[in-house]
């Protein structure tokens, strides 16, 4: 996949599908789903027919900098501004600065990127139009604690809730309640100055309060409930932060008026981009959500089940087929194992299938990025149930371990795409012929 640019749409693998085709066309189905979420793709739809104006562009998340060339290739007046992404995800763009900083754990790079975005609010101009550019991943990449609370103590509460198994919603209330930029907070920030957002969904429901921390919105979660997180995960805080927690100054804005939000890619769109491709190679799709959340070995199960039942009745519907979710599991790490809440996903999918003839998955980022390692996800057919016990790889031990990464990197099966620029969550396929 390009990374400079959105890849094309694919309309036809222009082959039957077959044993042989499988994991051609379930890769073909995964990069036709991020091409449909790529900002190249969607950004320019969205921007004022008035395109002359003086911009100011901040913004941040794992799609940011490839918005921000997007933005600034298509934008016809002057633009200046900047915008934070992880490492290894820029984009050279000419009037936008790029700063690179770490995800899912915050660094210093992000604070000080953080500071300079609100520095920027700070001097803008009369007659400059505000842009804010967000996608997934910005919570972290746009890190700056309240006074009093300090960097390494917001990365230790940080890597203790990934660890625990915290949803999305939950990491990101707290976060926003020890932030002095998220929560709605940036755009507090600007005063009666309008803000425009633009943003890539990689949340269930496509919230704008939790994409990235919602630093542009009201914020309808409170204080009290992030104090109940950190209690029932059982994690300890040091007394400043329990202090800050009980201050009502820690409290984000309930309402804002100087706020516009428009989503330009979510979930759905890369699943129904998935689902018209699997239609066009003649494969009836089964959407069963874009916003799947639990225990990533234990939504496996369910769609295990699914997936057999399938095979084996024909029901909901005939082979073959293909079966299409998204959305965000989780993982309660318990071992010392490498690999994200997609390659956990697929390990117990294929622990529960044992090699059952037909059926064939595929678990993905779309991000490019599962968990922390450098791959996508992975994929599997029947066969490598085989492959599996010759190479004394037990799945269960492996589950256990939370090393769903190792063990289809014995199997040649991981999916390594690079960064793809964009994040709409995850994507599910479980092809059953």
């Amino acid at each position: 996949m390009p990374p400079n640019a959105a890849p094309p749409l694919t309309q036809s693998l222009a082959q039957p599908l077959t044993s042989n085709t499988a994991e051609a066309f379930l890769k073909e189905l995964f990069h036709v789903a991020v091409a449909a979420s790529h900002p190249a793709q969607t950004l320019p739809h969205y921007l004022p027919k008035d395109t002359t104006a003086k911009a100011l562009v901040i913004g941040a998340g794992k799609g940011a900098a490839a918005m921000a060339k997007v933005f600034e290739a298509h934008w016809q007046g002057p633009v200046r501004g900047l915008v934070v992404t992880r490492y290894e995800h820029g984009e050279y763009c000419q009037h936008i600065e790029v700063i690179e900083a770490a995800h899912p754990v915050p660094d210093a790079q992000g604070s000080l990127a953080a500071e300079r975005t609100l520095a920027l609010i700070d001097s803008a101009a009369p007659d400059e139009q505000i842009f804010c550019l967000l996608s997934g991943g910005g919570s972290s990449l746009l890190s700056l604690p309240v006074t009093g609370i300090t960097l390494a103590q917001k990365q230790a509460i940080n890597k203790a809730l990934l660890k625990c198994g915290a949803s999305i919603d939950e990491i990101n209330c707290v976060r926003k309640h020890l932030s002095a930029i998220k929560g709605g907070k940036l755009a507090l920030r600007a005063g009666k100055r309008p803000i425009t957002t633009f943003a890539i969904s990689d949340v269930p429901n496509d919230s704008p309060d939790v994409i990235a921390s919602g630093p542009t919105v009201a914020d309808p979660s409170t204080r009290e409930q992030a104090l109940n997180i950190m209690r029932k995960y059982s994690i300890d805080m040091p007394d400043n932060l329990t202090q800050w927690l009980h201050n009502p100054a820690s409290e984000t804005p309930k309402t804002l008026t100087n706020s516009t939000y428009q989503l330009i890619a979510t979930p759905i769109d890369a699943l129904n981009a998935a689902s018209e491709f699997a239609k066009a190679q003649g494969i009836t799709p089964l959407v069963l959500g874009d916003s799947i959340e639990g225990e990533a070995c234990e939504v496996a199960k369910v769609f295990a089940g699914i997936a057999k039942f399938t095979a084996k009745h024909q029901q909901p519907l005939p082979t073959p087929c293909v079966i299409l979710s998204g959305g965000e599991t989780t993982v309660t790490v318990k071992g010392e194992g490498r690999g994200g809440r997609n390659a956990e996903f697929l390990l117990s999918l294929f622990h529960e299938l044992k090699g059952q003839a037909g059926i064939y998955a595929l678990a993905c980022d779309t991000d490019g990025i599962d968990g922390t390692e450098d791959n996508a996800g992975a994929l599997f057919d029947p066969s490598d149930y085989a492959k599996a016990q010759a190479l004394a790889l037990n799945s269960a031990q492996y589950l256990a371990n939370n090393d769903g990464y190792s063990f289809f990197e014995h199997l040649n099966r991981l999916i390594i795409t690079q960064p793809t620029r964009t994040n709409v969550n995850d994507l599910r396929a479980i092809l059953v012929i």
